[in-house]
């Protein structure tokens, strides 16, 4: 049974954790928070992981109850994602393996939310919907490759979600994608925002001109609140996204179906953020 540990480090959250045989044996993480109004920058970012991720891995070794000596291999998120947090993270992760003499796996960040949640979602052939910061596509696994059957043509939905926030001052703690969800659970009027779907593509980015064009005069006058924004935001991006996911569906004729990515993980403070957010979906389905 090997035993692995692995470190992610693509964006704001860094994390340690180790795997034995498909099993979570432990899973360590630090969140970058910033003010509100403020998006994560590639330096600071990058600092706050290595300040963080030593102390991470002893606490997810520990956690584990597993040495050096039981481990079996050293992986570590190449890519995609932010640069110096990444570069960061293969650094530790290449040193560890060189200093107890592991073999180095390099692991796709795409690819990796997909086969975990195939490993403990129980979902063998899926068509996936892959949403999150930086992503925002439609897959499916055919031929012995990831096939994008779909995807966003602008701008990801994950970062729609955050730019909305930071436009309304919203705090980053946990994430601002989880209290944009928040605000909207309590949102009452649904305001009509740019719907755009060519296929199975999505575009975002007139959505958020829009909104940043017409805010500050929906707020000014009364005719919305931020949580009736966040409602709207949140209720036409997920459409759209439901649309492009039941064509692939059709598409596909899979019989499951894999949510995963951050945004998948909306309304779930610890995970950061499926939660109860999108569509009403269970929280265990995001990974």
């Amino acid at each position: 049974m090997p035993t692995v540990l692995g470190l992610e480090g693509s964006a704001n959250k860094v994390g340690a954790g180790v795997v034995r045989d498909g099993a979570v044996l432990s899973n360590r993480r630090a969140t970058y928070v910033t003010p509100p109004g403020h998006g994560f920058a590639p330096g600071p970012t990058g600092r706050h992981h290595r300040e963080r991720l030593l102390d991470l891995v002893g606490a997810a070794l520990r956690d584990a109850g597993v040495g050096p000596a039981e481990l079996d291999g050293v992986a570590f998120t190449k890519g995609p994602g932010m640069g110096a947090p990444l570069a960061v993270v293969a650094t530790v992760a290449r040193t560890l393996a060189q200093l107890w003499a592991l073999p180095l796996l390099a692991v796709n960040h795409c690819v990796g939310h997909i086969e975990m949640g195939r490993l403990l979602g129980a979902a063998p052939d899926p068509a996936v919907l892959y949403v999150s910061g930086g992503n925002t596509q439609v897959i499916s696994y055919s031929r012995r490759r990831y096939r994008i059957l779909g995807e966003t043509l602008d701008v990801a939905v994950g970062n729609c979600i955050d730019r909305l926030a930071r436009l309304l001052q919203i705090p980053n703690d946990p994430s601002p994608g989880y209290n944009v969800e928040q605000l909207a659970k309590r949102g009452r009027r649904l305001v009509p925002l740019p719907y755009v779907v060519k296929g199975l593509d999505v575009s975002f980015s007139g959505l958020l001109s829009h909104l940043q064009a017409v805010t500050p005069k929906l707020l000014e006058s009364g005719e919305a609140t931020p949580e009736d924004l966040c409602f709207s935001l949140q209720e036409t991006v997920f459409a759209m996204l439901s649309e492009v996911t039941e064509r692939a569906l059709a598409l596909t004729r899979a019989r499951h179906l894999l949510l995963v990515g951050g945004v998948a993980c909306e309304g779930h403070p610890k995970v950061g953020g499926v939660g109860p957010g999108f569509g009403g979906l269970d929280p265990d389905l995001g990974v």
